[in-house]
């Protein structure tokens, strides 16, 4: 539940969930889209939405948060493992009519607590040096930002799971 009372249910993503995925991508305001994709895209191209529903629930797994009441899907966190290390990549996406209720911290907490069950060490993840607010959220989550190698518009947020909880 949200401090707004909002109540949200969270479920896996599952491989016929793209239309979901799609649906979530054009409820994006442009700005959104770029900050998640590094590109303000408008649809999912066919490689991408193949990738981002391929999950194993081991290393590769995504959790959709809908509204309860009405079931409109508000968000999206993903991890994906890097093979033979116990680090894996997350990414976040709301709705932008539903930023700044919450929902954001929630996601980011659940995706901790996941990556601690499966057994994760750390979790990190590329952030736009311009996206403020996700920044903001990683600093008051506990992670910490550095350079991209290679990449000067973006930064690596990365931190360690223990226990799975956000301080």
């Amino acid at each position: 539940m949200l401090a707004d009372g909002t109540r949200i249910f969270l479920r896996p993503l599952r491989p016929e969930d793209a239309p979901l995925l799609q649906d979530l991508l054009a409820h994006m305001s442009e700005e959104d889209r770029r900050l998640r994709f590094f590109a303000p895209i408008r649809e999912l191209p066919e490689g991408l939405r193949r990738q981002l529903t391929q999950v194993d629930y081991k290393e590769r797994i995504a959790l959709l948060a809908f509204n309860a009441d009405d079931g409109t899907i508000l968000g999206v966190v993903r991890l994906a493992g890097l093979p033979q290390t116990k680090r894996a990549e997350f990414a976040v996406a709301l709705r932008s009519d539903w930023k700044g209720r919450g929902l954001g911290w929630l996601l980011m907490q659940r995706m901790l607590d996941l990556a601690a069950r499966l057994g994760f060490a750390e979790v990190f993840g590329y952030v736009l040096r311009d996206n403020q607010r996700m920044l903001e959220m990683c600093r008051e989550m506990g992670f910490i930002a550095a350079p991209a190698p290679g990449d000067a518009e973006s930064l690596i947020v990365r931190r360690a799971v223990s226990g799975g909880r956000a301080p």
